[in-house]
Order: structure tokens, then sequence, then C-alpha cells
């Protein structure tokens, strides 16, 4: 019997997710370990499974593979990743998920260094003498 399952790619900033959506019982688990270990934060748990609170989706478990950016970039191209994959399970989610702004990939990235700057838009300090 072929398992069924469902991959997709997520990102945010620097983050990029691999996820796996393969049926069992809602489990999270993210670079081989489980979500309450990876992140600290609670709001991070939160937005990680944000796609699937929304769409009450709870008999497939989560395989992620994140690398990239900070904690809050990898959470986002989690929750990225599993809005895509869910869209892919079933298509009928894709309006309720759009609607909640989760399939948008979000475009702000972080701004260049400019030359005579001494960050991206931090200029030297002026001095009159």
């Amino acid at each position: 019997m072929a398992k069924v399952e469902y991959s997709a790619v997520g990102r945010r900033k620097k983050a990029v997710a691999r996820v796996r959506l393969v049926a069992g019982d809602g489990k999270v688990v993210i670079n081989k370990r489980d979500i309450d270990n990876y992140f600290g934060l609670e709001t991070l748990k939160m937005t990680v499974r944000q796609p699937l609170t929304l769409t009450n989706i709870g008999n497939f478990d989560v395989m992620v593979n994140v690398k990239g950016g900070g904690l809050t970039g990898q959470a986002g191209a989690i929750r990225h990743g599993i809005s895509r994959a869910l869209c892919k399970a079933d298509p009928e989610l894709r309006g309720t998920l759009k609607k909640a702004g989760l399939l948008t990939r979000d475009p702000r990235m972080k701004e260049r260094k400019k030359y005579g700057l001494k960050a991206a838009r931090r200029a030297p300090q002026f001095s009159k003498r």
C-alpha cells in the first residue's frame, strides 16, 4: 500500500522550509525535534499551527526540514509550507487559506548595505569640524 504524502516548500526572508504531510495524528516534527523543543515561544508555535487550526485538520503528521534565517522567519516559512501542502491535499481549502493570507509569500527582505553608509540607511555621524 502506497503512503499518501504531500510536500511543499515555504519561504520567508532567508528561511526555507521543506514540509511533508503524512497521514497521522497531528504531530509536528521540525528538524527531527518536537515543536515544543524547537520553538521556545508560544507565539511561534501558534504561527506554525495556524493553517492546521484554521482548516480543522488534525489527521496529518507534519515533518519539516528548515534552514536559514532566525526563529521567527523559520516559523513563517513553516506556516507557508504547511499551507501550500494543505492546498495539494485538499484543493477546496485554498479559498479559506488565501482569505487568511497564508498562501502569500511575504516579500519583505533585508535591505542591502549601500556604499558610503555604515548600514542599509545608517549614515556616518555628521560633524561640522
